[in-house]
Formats: C-alpha cells, sequence, structure tokens
C-alpha cells in the first residue's frame, strides 16, 4: 500500500504573493516551523534542488535530505521528488495554486511510499503527514496574509 495525501488551504492574498512567498525554498525556515535550514544546492531554470534540515525530533534526532522542484509558474504549479529519499521508497508531492474569490487556494499533494525497515508504516506516515500539513499550511496562511495586509496599509506616499 503506498501513501496519499492531499491538503489544502484558502490565503487571502493574491496569487502572486503566495506564489512568490512558498516558492522562496531558502526563506523556508522562516516561513515553515519545522526547517532549521534550507540549502539551495543548484538551480537551473525552473528546477531547483536543495537540502532540507529540520530542527531535532523529540529524540535529539536531525532528519535532513535533498529534494528538487520544478516549478510552472504558468500553470501555478510544482512537481517536488525526494533525491535522497531517507526511510521513503519514494516521496513525490505536488503544489497547485488557484484563484479563487476569497484568495489563493494552495493545495499540497504527496505520493509515497515508506522503505521495508523505515520506523514507521505508510499508514503512520499518511496520518503524519496529515496532521503536519494542517499545521504547517495555517502558519503560511498567517505569515502571507500578514505581509498582504502589510502591503494593502502602507501609507501613499506624497507627491
Amino acid at each position: 500500500m503506498a501513501g496519499h495525501t492531499q491538503n489544502e488551504i484558502t490565503i487571502a492574498a493574491p496569487v502572486d504573493l503566495v506564489w512568490d512567498m512558498t516558492n522562496d525554498v531558502a526563506n523556508w525556515p522562516q516561513l515553515f516551523s519545522e526547517y532549521a535550514s534550507a540549502d539551495i544546492l543548484s538551480q537551473e531554470g525552473n528546477t531547483t534542488t536543495f537540502r532540507l534540515t529540520m530542527h531535532p525530533d523529540e529524540n535529539g534526532k536531525v532528519w535532513s535530505w535533498v529534494s528538487e522542484r520544478e516549478a510552472d509558474r504558468d500553470q501555478l504549479s510544482v512537481e517536488a521528488r525526494r533525491v535522497e529519499t531517507g526511510p521513503f521508497a519514494y516521496m513525490n508531492i505536488r503544489w497547485e495554486y488557484e484563484e479563487v474569490p476569497d484568495g489563493t487556494r494552495m493545495v499540497w499533494t504527496q505520493d509515497f511510499s515508506m522503505k521495508p525497515d523505515a520506523p514507521c508504516d505508510d499508514a503512520w506516515m499518511t496520518d503524519n503527514i496529515n496532521k503536519n500539513s494542517k499545521v504547517q499550511m495555517a502558519l503560511i496562511r498567517d505569515k502571507i496574509e500578514k505581509a498582504a495586509s502589510g502591503h494593502r496599509s502602507a501609507p501613499a506616499l506624497a507627491d
């Protein structure tokens, strides 16, 4: 059995701001609460290869891996995959963005499978990803909405 999750959130901000902030991988430690660092390893065209390092878990273990993202601004989507898979046999992620009346709808779809010797199975990881995605998406929404309100409330400069 492979794992599959799909989570979404609506952010009260323009799609351009949501796209720019969520695709600024180097800034992910300021956007996500789980990442200690995001190091860009290479960037060619719309493809970014990077290393993510998490904050230590409850046992003090630091998880790190290399991922690759290919952003398609015209289609408002990103295809990503882990290059260093760690406990995953594979991990593919699709980010989709859509302009909606209330702002921008962002959807994360993750398809994966855990290795036989992984510390957890697909069902446990599915539950974990679903719980964590909701937390991270809410944090991201709040940070982007704060940035959006800062842009809207800036006083106009006198000529």
